[in-house]
């Protein structure tokens, strides 16, 4: 309720200024800072009509990746030319630079002006890290420019100017942000200082990565910078009251958790996000699913003991064919909480005892996957589906006419990456114990096994080994929320998606002798959900089925090019040196 409450609020201030034009900010001859920064209200709507750069649930945030089906990069997606992976935000700058200086120039409370200056100035580093991560060293602008000539013909900073620019501001917005916003607070959903110094931590991460340091990627300078801020990050938010959520699927649908660092406020039926509608089986939703795991992700997942299905040493080990008729048995507990798979207890909707199928001919049209002659008809779905779907975030509660009413909290950082991260600067500069002791942390967490070393099923003495186990657990605690393309490209590994191609499971149903079982049968019983996992034989599928079957991702998308149309507009910003330019966009 007071979630609730709080959006209101904000949504009908800023409607109210809207239709008086007082803050018509797409149009800077009609905003009057005389009227925004004397009015509380006006001047917090005015910062609320920007907090949408933080984004909100995405169901394809994966796509990018191996975690979910698609191939998201053909060959030539991104160009100089076209408006993919360009990130120019400079209309959200001057609006943030106009804040930074009016707000100080009008009569509310020292306090306030406090307060709205550190959002500003996190929002300034927010966005020009977003841009820094794409392109590498931009204009890295800080007053208020005239909205025809954004550019000014401002050339581009390098990219150590701006990251040491990015940490100014993120300073500069921590000495003036509250230290730490209560989750009781009807100021939750603010920036605050811990937001702020989280933050701080993962671009110094970014700076001392390999995508920016590639001829010394891990033993540059920037690596002991980066591990002292994330453990001060780790240190500080523990300290404060920050912790792993005990139940790894109630992190974002349990709101206002302990785990929860920075989260974007959903409130039906003001806002809602795009998430059961997009990730539900067809015939529970809207439509068809547009987020559908790869069974190539599915083997990523580790087996109960924290080992992979094919690692000898493994009490749950499998050989290739073992694992595909029986991929369910014996995994990490965070499978069973992400994933749904042909015949899982899947009560969605409120319904008692509902098991998903997707075997074609048992499965609805809008669930089936497969090339069965008997099933006597034909899939629609073999370009986007896999034979699985996703459960982790969905709110099963919500009845099929209810799906578009998705309002869970958006979390946009939480304390397991602000740990991850920590472990990760730690391994770098040969700290492996600590970083060890975060990464079994996650995995208690997780449910897995401990195993009579206490290890959690890792085995890494070495910093190469731990930094794989670190990347390898990222994939899996934070399976899609956008992460794992990031993160590749920061580690310089884009190697791992080029030319891949994806997967999918078709389930037949068999009788208990492994003959298949006639169709009319099959139907009866699965009406009836008496058909579980183990009553069908599984076969892979290349999916696509028609267009393009392998990705492309080429060594050069570890900076994406300025858009040429920008260039166009301003012969002072050179192109970067990996697409025909003279700009080094890394720190070297």
């Amino acid at each position: 309720m007071m979630k609730k409450i709080f959006y209101m609020m904000i949504s009908l201030v800023w409607m109210s200024t809207s239709c008086n034009k007082v803050l018509d900010i797409e149009d800077l001859n009609s905003y009057d800072p005389d009227l925004v920064w004397h009015d509380a209200n006006l001047a917090n709507a005015y910062m609320a009509n920007i907090y949408p750069m933080f984004g909100n649930w995405s169901t394809t945030a994966e796509q990018k990746s191996e975690q979910i089906m698609g191939i998201h990069f053909y060959p030539d997606r991104i160009t100089i030319s076209n408006g993919e992976y360009k990130s120019w935000d400079y209309n959200r700058i001057r609006l943030i630079n106009q804040a930074i200086v009016d707000v100080n120039e009008g009569t509310l409370d020292q306090d306030l002006k406090d307060n709205i200056t550190g959002q500003a100035l996190f929002m300034r580093a927010y966005a020009y890290f977003q841009m820094v991560m794409y392109h590498g060293g931009v204009p890295y602008v800080t007053v208020p420019q005239d909205r025809f000539e954004d550019d000014l013909y401002v050339p581009r900073n390098t990219t150590k100017e701006c990251f040491d620019f990015i940490i100014r501001d993120l300073d500069d917005a921590i000495a003036k942000l509250p230290a730490q916003l209560a989750k009781s607070s009807p100021e939750y959903g603010k920036i605050d200082g811990k937001f702020a110094l989280a933050f701080k931590a993962k671009v110094l991460l970014y700076m001392a990565s390999p995508q920016f340091n590639p001829s010394n990627p891990w033993n540059n300078q920037y690596w002991a910078t980066a591990y002292e801020v994330n453990k001060m990050a780790y240190e500080d938010l523990l300290a404060s009251g920050y912790a792993l959520t005990a139940e790894y699927a109630d992190i974002a649908l349990a709101e206002k958790g302990p785990e929860v660092v920075f989260a974007v406020i959903n409130s039906y039926p003001n806002k809602v996000a795009v998430w059961d509608h997009g990730v539900r089986p067809g015939s529970e939703s809207r439509g068809a699913a547009n987020a559908c795991p790869t069974w190539e992700y599915i083997k990523e997942f580790p087996m109960k003991d924290g080992k992979l299905y094919n690692d000898p040493t493994s009490a749950y080990y499998k050989t290739e064919d073992e694992f595909l008729q029986g991929y369910w048995e014996d995994r990490d507990p965070r499978f069973d909480k992400s994933i749904v798979w042909n015949g899982k207890l899947y009560e969605v909707s409120g319904k008692t005892g509902k098991r998903q199928y997707t075997s074609l001919g048992i499965a609805h049209e809008l669930d089936d996957f497969g090339v069965n002659p008997i099933a006597g008809v034909n899939s629609t779905n073999l370009n986007r589906y896999s034979g699985f779907f996703i459960e982790k975030n969905s709110l099963l509660r919500l009845t099929q006419e209810q799906v578009q009413q998705y309002d869970v909290d958006f979390v946009l950082m939480r304390f397991a990456e602000v740990m991850l991260n920590y472990a990760e600067t730690a391994n770098e500069i040969d700290r492996l114990d600590e970083a060890l002791a975060i990464v079994k942390q996650i995995r208690e967490r997780a449910g897995i096994e401990p195993g009579a070393d206490g290890n959690y099923g890792i085995i890494a003495t070495s910093k190469a080994a731990m930094r794989e186990a670190i990347l390898a657990e990222r994939n899996i605690e934070f399976c899609f929320e956008g992460h794992r393309f990031w993160d590749l490209r920061r580690l310089r590994m884009l190697d791992r998606l080029d030319g891949t191609t994806k997967h999918g499971v078709e389930a037949i149903a068999i009788n208990a002798d492994g003959t298949e079982m006639a169709m009319g049968t099959a139907r009866a019983r699965a009406n009836d959900y008496e058909l579980e996992a183990q009553d069908f034989r599984y076969s892979l599928l290349q999916v696509p089925l028609s267009g393009v079957k392998v990705n492309a991702v080429p060594d050069s998308y570890y900076f994406f090019p300025i858009q040429e149309s920008v260039i166009d507009r301003n012969p002072n910003i050179e192109q970067n040196n990996n697409w025909g330019g003279a700009f080094n966009p890394t720190l070297e």
